[in-house]
């Protein structure tokens, strides 16, 4: 674990499962609802823990899914509305009413279904590097295939030598990326990969009103941009910025242009805003 996070970290039972999850100024004033953050498919809570750090304004909150990274292996299969009910009974146990939500690839279809599923607790929505589920325009096969294999998360060297063919774009940032990942259990990553199983959002964003900001990176070797503008399409209130040179890790190649993209959309103080405890 790298030593840089200022994180509280805690175990939790919810709903039957042990999660390990991490607070960021979470007892600090803040004017600001906090953000509840969905990560990528294997990623642990370190893999994102630099942009959590850098948003010094407000509060955080996200956890490891069941199998990976600290949260012990799932006993049984879960699925978007189950772990959709769990996340928001972290936010019930955490006294967070309402956050904006944020996921990035995997996370930002979970995002996506959380906010369909419980909108009366998001106030904005952040979809990075994502699509809109089983309908969406694939990526490069090369990456795809890598992507698929859990041992970009156990081998380094594998990571070191495919990185610009999973993830495109700039590389900055790859040898820290790599050091702030632990792999999942193989369990752990076959039951994520099953849970959006014929997933798709497409019917119903539509329907969804929240004010939405997309996010893609124009190298993008998993997820090409196209997706994200199938979803802008899809949804009313939503606008797309594109990363130029950007590749799936845009977040970590492009970070102050995430993090200003990220406070311009999210905008001022809130007065529902999170209080100290």
């Amino acid at each position: 674990m790298s030593n840089d996070i200022t994180a509280e970290f805690s175990m939790e039972q919810v709903g039957g499962r042990t999660l390990r999850v991490a607070r960021w100024r979470w007892d600090q004033p803040s004017e600001h609802v906090p953000i509840l953050f969905f990560n990528g498919i294997g990623a642990n809570i370190e893999a994102v823990a630099p942009l959590a750090e850098a948003l010094t304004e407000r509060p955080f909150i996200m956890f490891d899914m069941p199998g990976v990274g600290g949260s012990p292996e799932p006993l049984v299969p879960y699925n978007p509305f189950t772990m959709s009910w769990t996340a928001n009974e972290l936010l019930k146990r955490f006294d967070a009413p309402l956050v904006d939500v944020m996921g990035i690839s995997w996370g930002g279809a979970m995002a996506q279904h959380f906010t369909l599923q419980h909108g009366d607790h998001v106030r904005r929505l952040v979809l990075a590097a994502t699509t809109a589920g089983m309908i969406m325009v694939p990526g490069n096969p090369a990456a795809l295939t890598k992507m698929a294999n859990p041992r970009r998360y156990v081998d380094a060297a594998f990571m070191e030598e495919h990185f610009r063919t999973l993830y495109g774009g700039l590389t900055g940032g790859k040898a820290e990326h790599i050091n702030r990942l632990t792999p999942p259990t193989p369990r752990g990553y076959v039951y994520q990969l099953l849970c959006m199983m014929g997933w798709t959002s497409v019917p119903a964003l539509p329907f969804l009103k929240k004010e939405t900001l997309i996010m893609m990176g124009d190298e993008d070797q998993i997820v090409p941009p196209i997706n994200g503008r199938l979803l802008e399409s899809l949804i009313p209130n939503s606008r797309l910025e594109i990363f130029e040179q950007g590749g799936h890790l845009f977040m970590l190649t492009h970070r102050e242009q995430t993090i200003s993209s990220l406070r311009g959309f999210l905008g001022a103080p809130d007065r529902q805003g999170k209080k100290a405890a």
